[in-house]
């Protein structure tokens, strides 16, 4: 089963990324699945309706979620109409679900939304939830588990990989959109710490640098805004995995220039 993660898409630029190379990609790279994940797709900000449609005919087959999920009221319906998901450990009663388990090629693939506490809104324990999740994903006889680890503390990454390594498949890291270079595959778990972001490369976390600029000089309040253009990257993680197991995994980055480039191999660590 080969499958691609691309992180947080950042307004605009990140879906016009997408609907440009996404499925070039697939078809080059034999992609089985893709993931990614939507919380700033709608101009920074949460997902529409509109913006979700355009990102799933281009060619992503589920969309994780994390502290933007809620920003769009609409996103209420959406989570129970399309295959979005929501962090797994926001409290019982929430609506939408975090885990969600498809068909792939005569196996099954579980998708796996968690989010970490630091510098978060208030959810359950990351590290509890998860165990749990894996325990009922073990029980049905589910071998392939992709989680999406949307933190900001790298140690919060890092250690769900010690926890869960030998459990599941892949762990990719989301939230800071700035991509790591630590991709590995350890004990046949793919991980990175952040997959970085799919959008504006030449701002401040594909949002435009004037206001962030501002903030760091004054601490005044401002709203981010994403330019409508900019040099943009498409940022995808591409995985094997064979009986539930992480063999390969690499990353993919695409520019708006045209330009392609494997930008980082795993290192196998056992």
């Amino acid at each position: 089963m080969r499958v691609g993660f691309i992180g947080d898409i950042v307004g605009r630029p990140g879906r016009k990324m997408v609907r440009h190379y996404l499925s070039a990609i697939r078809a080059e790279e034999e992609l089985d699945f893709v993931v990614a994940n939507y919380e700033n797709a709608s101009h920074g900000f949460g997902l529409s309706e509109k913006n979700a449609r355009e990102l799933f005919g281009a060619g992503i087959d589920v969309m994780t979620g994390g502290n933007h999920t809620w920003d769009k009221k609409e996103i209420k319906g959406l989570l129970e109409t399309m295959p979005l998901l929501r962090p797994a450990n926001y409290p019982e009663g929430v609506p939408g679900r975090g885990v969600r388990t498809f068909e792939v090629g005569g196996e099954r693939l579980a998708v796996v939304n968690i989010m970490g506490h630091f510098a978060m809104p208030m959810v359950d324990n990351p590290f509890i939830c998860a165990n749990r999740i894996v325990d009922a994903l073990e029980a049905e006889g589910v071998e392939n588990i992709l989680i999406d680890m949307h933190a900001e503390a790298t140690s919060e990454k890092r250690a769900l990989l010690m926890m869960l390594r030998e459990r599941v498949s892949a762990i990719m890291g989301t939230h800071t959109h700035v991509g790591t270079d630590d991709l590995v595959v350890d004990k046949g778990c793919a991980y990175v710490t952040d997959t970085g972001l799919t959008g504006c490369r030449d701002n401040v976390i594909g949002m435009d640098a004037k206001v962030p600029i501002e903030r760091f000089l004054t601490g005044l309040p401002g709203r981010f805004d994403v330019p409508d253009k900019c040099r943009a990257v498409l940022q995808i993680v591409v995985m094997e995995f064979e009986r539930g197991r992480a063999v390969e995994a690499y990353k993919i980055k695409v520019y708006s220039e045209g330009e392609k480039e494997v930008a980082l191999k795993a290192r196998i660590e056992e």
